[in-house]
């Protein structure tokens, strides 16, 4: 196993095991930009992080081939994210959001899991729909922020590069041993339920 994967598997490992860690950095990044608040933002919270990892790996690994499809689902989550933060900055969202943004998680862990595919139109639907809930969650934190739009762009295009960097990692998981990408998906999936847990 290269040492690039072994060190995004033990990363994603510790996540699994961490039942402390905070869903997100709340307000202590307001003394930066809006850009920077935004571009910093998804890498604060547990939930929002390893999310846009898995809809990488769950991209690569249940992809036939490689290809533009495999792009399909990073982009349908990262442009309904941008209109979930959109309707959060708007006020709309609820105390059903994080519980959401929680079973998420626990779900694309489940799909990394299996390898579960599907077709293109239920894919973007599945992340996308995923997303909105967890715009909802920035769009409601990024509302302090001076400058939202500026933020919401921050937001995402570190999105993207998690993305990126889970296809990345899911591609390298795709020629390496089966249960690689078994104990990737169940680790996502136990951090999902951790964080459900944490919330109930």
């Amino acid at each position: 196993m290269s040492k690039s994967l072994k060190s995004a598997l033990l990363l994603i490992a510790a996540g699994a095991v961490s039942t402390s860690a905070n869903a997100h950095i709340g307000t202590e990044l307001h003394n930066h930009s809006s850009f920077m608040t935004g571009l910093l933002h998804p890498l604060g919270g547990l939930d929002h992080l390893l999310a846009m990892l898995a809809v990488g790996i769950w991209s690569a690994v249940s992809a036939r081939r490689a290809g533009p499809a495999l792009l399909w689902g990073p982009l349908a989550f990262a442009n309904m994210l941008v209109l979930g933060a959109l309707m959060g900055l708007q006020g709309m969202g609820g105390a059903v959001v994080e519980p959401l943004v929680a079973a998420s998680v626990l779900a694309l862990g489940l799909l990394v899991l299996t390898r579960q595919g599907m077709n293109a139109v239920a894919s973007m639907a599945l992340v996308g729909g995923f997303a909105v809930f967890h715009g909802l969650a920035h769009g409601t934190e990024l509302a302090a922020t001076g400058n939202a739009w500026a933020a919401v762009a921050g937001m995402f295009a570190t999105t993207i590069a998690l993305h990126l960097t889970g296809v990345a990692l899911g591609w390298t998981l795709r020629a390496a041993p089966a249960w690689t990408t078994r104990a990737t998906g169940a680790a996502v999936a136990v951090s999902g339920m951790a964080l459900l847990l944490k919330l109930a």
